[in-house]
């Protein structure tokens, strides 16, 4: 008669068999990482599209602001974004893949949000207020969106690229902190009493 540790034995060498025989947990491992990569590169298609139209958003936002101080930040942050496209690209080659874009429906919505602000509120420190909040909500998508890609790239072994990434997150968290300053500087208090 055979002990149970034994039969426990006999069972689990059974499942490995019935394992590899069926594709087993080595090919669905495979095909998980395949596809963990085929998400890492979609998304970085996704905030390159982003990029890209974010320098076509910021100089319209630059024209609807009155106070200096914010226009200058826009201004920065614009010559900022064209290095996070160049970055992207980098990142592209890095992984020997082209530099393509695929439309970011999240992006594309808060850039038209940004623009009803503008089309819908008078010129002056309201509308600048409503600017610095369009822009933060930019800024924090794409804080999100930089912190996972950093995590993705450093989990497929991707250091150099996630590397890249960690330097436009930083930036991007450095330019929601400017917006931040400016709003509770004067923005915000001086909208209020306008």
């Amino acid at each position: 008669m055979k002990s149970n540790t034994s039969k426990a034995g006999e069972n689990e060498l059974k499942q490995q068999k019935e394992s590899k025989n069926n594709g087993g947990s080595y090919a669905e491992s495979s095909h998980a990482s395949q596809g963990f990569r085929d998400l890492f590169e979609d998304e970085l298609k996704d905030i390159y599209w982003a990029e890209k139209a974010l320098t076509k958003a910021i100089p319209k936002m630059v024209k609807n602001v009155t106070t200096p101080e914010l226009a200058q930040a826009l201004e920065d942050h614009l010559e900022v974004t064209k290095g996070h496209v160049d970055r992207l690209e980098e990142a592209f080659h890095m992984l020997g893949k082209a530099a393509r874009a695929k439309k970011c429906q999240a992006m594309d919505g808060l850039i038209k949000e940004a623009e009803e602000i503008m089309d819908e509120t008078p010129k002056g420190l309201v509308r600048d207020a409503g600017i610095i909040s369009a822009g933060q909500k930019v800024e924090h998508y794409e804080i999100a969106t930089y912190g996972t890609l950093c995590a993705f790239a450093k989990t497929l072994g991707e250091d150099s690229v996630a590397s890249l990434l960690q330097q436009t997150l930083n930036e991007e968290k450095e330019a929601d902190e400017k917006l931040t300053e400016i709003s509770e500087s004067f923005v915000n208090l001086e909208a209020s009493q306008a």
